[in-house]
């Protein structure tokens, strides 16, 4: 039986073959919960009867939603996870070591042909290591904490082919705009999304890791990049998919063409190319979360604003993926580069993407941001309009004080 990716992680995990449409019982390759869901996903396990994970070394625990804590309450679900991977031995990632999909690839906890849960929506992200990454409720994650293993419905896969090359200041947060608008934000629901093509070949890991990221604004279960050109720091092996493998539909895409992409109000896809929105006015831009605040994605916003400043009246916060970028931009110049132009770094982290901590826009403001939602109040205030786009995009509006095309300023 020829089978997509998908059903080749599942059915390995499974212990025999399945294909979409089958209910499955399957072992875990690794659990992960930040502030926002590991609390109550520890309560779930104690009440469960648990004392210790199934296997502590490949249990995550990650501080990254509103770290360091805001207030008493967020302190103290914050000692709670300290807590229990002092007496259980699960590995805890703390206050500004980094935004939790970022950290389990960073560190390679996540591995090519993995099953992993993430107790957090956007853990299609791990797709970008050909690995099945699914975000999953607290209770589910308990569960799985408790006995190593999960339930599932295999996915239908929907393959999507992308042709072509990008041009110069295009990237993959352009090319995954482009698709949300075209699924729509339910057009994949519980799906698992397969990229491929020469054009996805050529995408760096940070690049792949955001177009798998945004696949949930989509709906999808899960999405699987093909490992084609994929580089690790350890050798893998590789889960392609069989010849003649049975797909829900095929989209295919030329994105020679392509623009930069925004998405406007308050939807991920409400999207338009650039040009549309050109010269509306901005007050506040954000680079971050975990659809975009890599190493390439402060590359390119300190190649648009080097030997500038910001624009009067508009303020830019970054906040890298983790401590190690911090260091490696730090040690490429593009911290000062930023710095100069008059950014301002915060701690690494989710905070101002979810509106949970730093970086909570005032009523009636303008955001123009790189992260991957835009639902009205997604920031912590319903009263602003928040514009998503490509971390290039962003730095050239906040150059100019409006939504800019980065090829405007050079």
């Amino acid at each position: 039986m020829a089978q997509t990716i998908a059903e080749k992680i599942l059915s390995r995990r499974a212990g025999k073959a399945v294909r979409a449409g089958d209910i499955v019982i399957v072992s875990v390759d690794g659990v992960m919960a930040t502030d926002a869901t590991a609390p109550m996903a520890i309560q779930a396990f104690r009440e469960m009867g648990g004392r210790r994970p199934w296997d502590p070394t490949r249990t995550f625990l990650v501080i990254d939603h509103a770290a360091p804590a805001p207030n008493e309450t967020v302190a103290n679900l914050h000692r709670l996870m300290r807590e229990f991977a002092r007496e259980t031995g699960c590995r805890l990632y703390d206050v500004g070591e980094g935004i939790c999909h970022q950290l389990m690839v960073e560190n390679g906890h996540v591995r090519p042909g993995d099953l992993f849960l993430g107790a957090d929506s956007h853990s299609p992200t791990y797709g970008a290591v050909n690995a099945f990454g699914v975000g999953v409720g607290s209770t589910d994650l308990a569960a799985a904490m408790l006995t190593g293993k999960t339930w599932l419905r295999v996915p239908r896969t929907v393959r999507i082919v992308l042709h072509g090359g990008l041009r110069p200041g295009v990237t993959a947060k352009d090319v995954i705009l482009r698709l949300v608008k075209e699924l729509g934000a339910d057009g994949a629901n519980y799906r698992a999304i397969e990229f491929t093509g020469e054009a996805v070949h050529a995408m760096s890991l940070a690049g792949r890791m955001t177009l798998a990221n945004m696949t949930a604004e989509m709906g999808a279960k899960t999405a699987l990049v093909d490992p084609t050109g994929l580089r690790l720091d350890e050798p893998f092996e590789p889960v392609y998919p069989d010849p003649g493998a049975e797909y829900e539909a095929t989209l295919t895409l030329d994105v020679s063409a392509l623009r930069p992409q925004v998405a406007r109000p308050h939807a991920p896809d409400n999207v338009v190319p650039v040009d549309e929105v050109q010269g509306t006015p901005v007050h506040y831009a954000f680079i971050g979360s975990c659809t975009n605040t890599r190493l390439e994605d402060l590359a390119a916003a300190a190649a648009v604003l080097r030997g500038r400043r910001l624009a009067a009246g508009v303020r830019l916060v970054i906040a890298p993926a983790s401590k190690r970028v911090f260091e490696e931009a730090l040690a490429q110049g593009y911290v000062a580069t930023l710095l100069a132009a008059g950014a301002t770094f915060i701690p690494a982290g989710c905070g101002p993407c979810v509106g949970s901590h730093l970086g909570v826009p005032g009523d009636g403001e303008v955001v123009i941001s790189s992260a991957n939602r835009n639902f009205r109040g997604r920031m912590g205030n319903p009263r602003a309009e928040i514009y998503l786009a490509s971390p290039a995009v962003v730095a050239a509006s906040a150059l100019t004080g409006v939504i800019t095309d980065p090829a405007e300023v050079g």
